[in-house]
């Protein structure tokens, strides 16, 4: 079957959820801009939007229209060449809405998961629990009419795992599209043990036509991102628990390693701050899943549990909002920080002033991720920045380099355990999926 043909029948299930709406929308674009080719002309092309929610679903369109229109947009020149068998087109706008009527034709928003049945490609974008993915994919394929692949974008459950519990005879591959996967250029594309030859040329035809850049990551729990953000979180929960005294309590202390993380380590989020951007209970649920299939490790964190339990969870609203969770946010900005033992948030404010004291001076080089990353002189300004702090003794500098020391043994931990080919996939996964200035395994802070 060729590529296009593979692409004619597509099902998306968790459609309108955070992942599952941007690989939806990204798959109708595909789809739709192969229907406007000439030899795909007589063609039919079916995307299923499948979703438990009538509510999402009905949303999901509206988001569907408002991206298409931003995609057409960028690509005029090409859509004139597409279009160029309609003479009724003239205008860029006329043709703008010929593209989104276009996409969206293709497009069919439903709950029920029998329109599946018929799917040469299932995405699944669903909960990130084992048995639903399991349970779902084999009642998929048991009433399959066409013996489908399945492209899971689980970002830890073992590939081998699912391909084993549901009998899909290697016609299935993980394709974990990082957030949000409309804009996120990486993919990590991880093998089952039995994956098809075929269906992994495919995962690599399609990542290249979509332009994401492609790390393999071995077929290990939690993978290259997880494996190594999760390590990284748990360390600095730690970290914030061990030195709570020294910075008055654990509400300061977790203040001081979110800053210590994002302005002393030159990271776009606080590791606190990443944790709510992820989710609360998606972090501690991601640990647990990963956690039975580690060797001599304890994956797992009782505050996280804590919190949970409290009711606060992070994650984002439908309109991608930041919820709360370590931290409280107004306008998308830290406020303050969440008491575990009180139960109620403490203002940033009234304790930023004494903890930065504690935390000492920083390098005067300094400069905030922004004006890094995106910086042509990065390495000579990263390089400026760490050589200065390795010659600083103040607590932030030391525990800045603690972090960093830890951040790469779980980098080598990750290339010796086999879970990663070698160090530039486990840089590149950083620095891609996680927009880090530099990677974990480096040789910056001393």
């Amino acid at each position: 079957m060729k590529y296009e043909e593979r692409l004619q029948n597509v099902t998306v299930l968790g459609a309108a959820g955070k992942m599952g709406s941007g690989i939806l929308l990204l798959t109708a674009v595909e789809m739709a801009d192969l229907s406007l080719l000439p030899e795909n002309k007589d063609k039919t092309f079916v995307l299923n939007a499948v979703d438990v929610s009538d509510e999402a679903l009905h949303g999901l369109m509206g988001y569907l229209r408002t991206q298409v229109r931003k995609i057409a947009e960028k690509k005029t020149v090409l859509l004139r060449k597409l279009y160029a068998d309609r003479a009724d087109l003239i205008e860029n706008f006329d043709i703008i809405d010929e593209y989104i009527f276009d996409v969206l034709n293709i497009v069919r928003p439903v709950n029920a998961m029998e329109v599946a049945y018929n799917s040469h490609m299932i995405f699944e974008a669903i909960k990130e629990d084992p048995a639903l993915k399991v349970k779902i994919f084999t009642q998929i394929k048991e009433n399959s009419n066409v013996d489908p692949w399945f492209f899971t974008n689980t970002s830890s459950i073992p590939i081998t795992e699912i391909d084993e519990k549901a009998n899909l005879g290697g016609k299935v591959i993980g394709f974990h599209f990082y957030n949000p996967p409309a804009v996120q250029k990486l993919v990590e594309v991880i093998r089952a043990k039995e994956t098809l030859d075929e269906v992994n040329d495919f995962a690599m035809t399609y990542a290249k036509r979509l332009r994401k850049v492609v790390v393999p990551s071995n077929d290990f729990a939690g993978f290259i991102g997880n494996g190594h953000f999760m390590r990284d979180a748990l360390y600095g929960i730690q970290q914030a628990v061990k030195m709570k005294d020294e910075f008055g309590g654990l509400v300061q202390s977790i203040y001081a390693f979110n800053k210590i993380t994002q302005d002393y380590l030159i990271r776009p989020m606080g590791i606190f701050q990443l944790i709510d951007y992820v989710g609360v209970e998606v972090c501690s649920y991601i640990m647990s899943v990963m956690n039975p299939y580690l060797e001599n490790e304890d994956l797992h964190s009782d505050i996280l549990d804590t919190m949970v339990e409290q009711g606060i969870t992070g994650g984002q609203y439908s309109s991608g909002a930041q919820k709360d969770g370590f931290l409280k946010y107004e306008k998308g900005r830290p406020v303050a920080i969440w008491d575990i033992n009180k139960k109620e948030y403490v203002l940033i404010a009234d304790i930023s002033a004494d903890v930065d004291a504690r935390l000492g001076d920083m390098p005067k080089l300094m400069k905030p991720w922004k004006a890094v990353n995106f910086n042509r002189g990065k390495a000579a300004i990263l390089d400026g920045i760490f050589d200065e702090m390795n010659k600083m003794d103040s607590l932030g500098a030391k525990l800045a380099k603690d972090y960093n020391k830890r951040s790469n043994e779980i980098g080598n931990l990750l290339v010796d355990s086999n879970v990663a080919n070698n160090t530039d996939d486990v840089n590149t996964v950083m620095l891609t999926g996680f927009y880090h200035a530099y990677g974990p395994i480096n040789n910056y802070l001393k």
